[in-house]
Formats: structure tokens, sequence, C-alpha cells
């Protein structure tokens, strides 16, 4: 399968193709990850169950190390995953606490001075 670009591939970085190339494959992990899930609901041979079940968990390793890659190699990737990744509740309040300007920061409506009692 080739490799679609949506600029002209000449014109792009060697690392814009790298990321591009991961990007694809984490896509193509997730959508064998999907249909794997997909066979594993509702196949009633359950030894097949248990190999589609396996191989679904493989894609998965792979989706994380590509993942990963990314994380390392591509800006924005580690302090959004730094910030969603792991965390408790409501994802969108995470965002919304990650999105506050920090206590006495410019622009912050608190003067972070305390009581004046």
């Amino acid at each position: 399968m080739a490799d679609h670009w949506t600029e002209n591939e000449s014109t792009l970085s060697e690392s814009t193709k790298n990321i591009s190339r991961a990007v694809k494959t984490l896509i193509e992990e997730l959508e064998a990850t999907m249909f794997y899930q997909q066979r594993v609901d509702v196949t009633n041979d359950a030894e097949l169950r248990e190999i589609m079940a396996h191989n679904r968990d493989e894609e998965i390793e792979h989706a994380c190390m590509t993942l990963e890659w990314l994380r390392r190699n591509m800006e924005g990737w580690d302090k959004e995953l730094r910030t969603y990744l792991f965390s408790e509740g409501s994802l969108l309040e995470v965002e919304g606490q990650a999105d506050a300007p920090e206590a006495g920061a410019a622009g912050s409506e608190s003067l972070n001075i305390g009581s004046l009692k």
C-alpha cells in the first residue's frame, strides 16, 4: 500500500514524512483493534475468540508503541499525553484545569497574596 501525502512529498522534511508514517500506522493499528474487538464479540467458537482477543491485544501493543514514538518525536504529544493520560474524573474537567491560567500568572484575576486579616 502506498503512502498518501496531503502535500507534495518532495517538499516535506524527512521528519514530517516519518511523523506521517507513524500517524498512518497508528490509525491502522486502531482500526485493526476495532475489527478484532467486533469479531471477539460475535464469534461463538471459544478457541477462535481467544485467538482474536490475543491478536487484538497485539494491535493495542503496536498502537501504544507508535503513540510513544509520536510523543518522543512530534511537538505537542508529550504535553497533551501528560495532561490526559491516566487522569481521573471527567476529561472535560481535566481540560478546563489544564487551560486555566496558573495562580498568580499574568492575566489571572487573583493577586495571590492570601488573606489580608
